[in-house]
């Protein structure tokens, strides 16, 4: 049975065991029942004594419920304590009741963490989406690096953020990047290695054997000489997959130091080869992003070009293959 109260603003929630979830965990049943929240949070409020089962409170998560039994919830918002809005401009380029979907600028960072509380996208949401001071994170479900620019949705509302979550755990998520790569491609491929922390450098991801699953597949879209573009397309998320894949074939990306080393570019053009070496950040971009909405069920999605430091790259790239630039 769907709860007894669905508005997103009523915060306090009930409903009836139904037969299929007779004798489960209380946790379980609230997290089938409540499915807004996650079993995290409903585990939480459990011990709170804010979960009552026909009126009793003083529960344990691991109750065995049964058929019939009326579950009252009184939920609460959960604030991003400590984090505090920001007016840093924003591109929305989509936002409805449920959904926003942003396009990060190269330099923001997503999370406030260590030395960094404020600045971050996180900031800015909270000031321009108040209502997400109720939503974990602000809203945010998945990230960019910093140095990443590009498309992510962020939830608007708690459920919107739970439906979410799931659509990403499922991998349901459509996500696509340009990257500028160093070296000369033919064709795509897949690259299918694990990722986990870097066995000497603990700031860095590296493929080993025991790391996570992570599958990243990519075409080509320009050649150059000694530089290719690709569109990049992730079936996983795992940090710096992308940068971490690209360089285990030997291919890293443009500007990534952490992960790529020096810039090549002997016999390019003076021209291009300044521009490759001063490149401020990785040359990635996340292009286009689509997912399953969290309210409609139907898809939808945006694309955003390169921003002018990608597009400036491409452009001196494409003149030297046209033979315009002068050794």
């Amino acid at each position: 049975m769907s709860p007894a109260h669905t508005d997103e603003e009523d915060l306090s929630l009930s409903a009836e065991v139904p037969e299929h979830l007779d004798g489960g965990r209380l946790d379980l049943a609230c997290a089938r029942l409540f499915d807004q929240y996650s079993r995290a949070r409903l585990q939480t409020w459990i011990e709170r004594g804010r979960v009552r089962v026909n009126g009793r409170t003083e529960l344990k998560t691991r109750l065995p419920v049964a058929v019939g039994d009326r579950i009252e919830l009184d939920a609460e918002p959960e604030e991003d304590s400590g984090i505090t809005p920001q007016d840093i401009p924003l591109d929305v380029v989509l936002a409805d009741k449920a959904i926003a979907i942003v396009n990060k600028p190269a330099g923001l960072t997503v999370h406030p963490g260590a030395g960094q509380r404020a600045g971050t996208l996180q900031n800015a949401l909270l000031h321009h989406f108040p209502q997400t001071a109720a939503v974990p994170r602000a809203g945010i479900v998945h990230r960019l690096d910093k140095d990443t620019s590009g498309l992510l949705v962020v939830a608007l509302t708690l459920k919107a953020h739970h439906r979410l979550v799931d659509e990403l755990a499922r991998r349901e998520f459509t996500r696509e990047y340009d990257a500028i790569v160093q070296g000369e491609m033919i064709a795509g491929g897949t690259v299918d290695a694990p990722i986990g922390r870097h066995p000497r450098d603990r700031l860095k991801m590296a493929v080993v054997d025991d790391g996570r699953p992570a599958v990243t597949h990519y075409r080509v879209q320009e050649r150059f000489a000694q530089h290719t573009h690709l569109r990049v397309r992730l079936e996983t998320g795992r940090t710096h997959q992308i940068r971490v894949h690209l360089a285990h074939i030997r291919k890293p990306i443009v500007g990534d130091f952490s992960y790529g080393g020096p810039m090549r570019g002997a016999g390019l053009p003076a021209s291009l080869r300044e521009l490759l070496k001063a490149f401020p950040r990785q040359a990635l971009h996340a292009r286009e992003l689509e997912v399953t909405h969290p309210a409609s069920g139907k898809r939808v999605g945006a694309i955003a070009e390169p921003p002018a430091d990608m597009q400036e790259l491409l452009a001196l790239l494409r003149a030297h293959a046209r033979g315009e630039l002068k050794a």
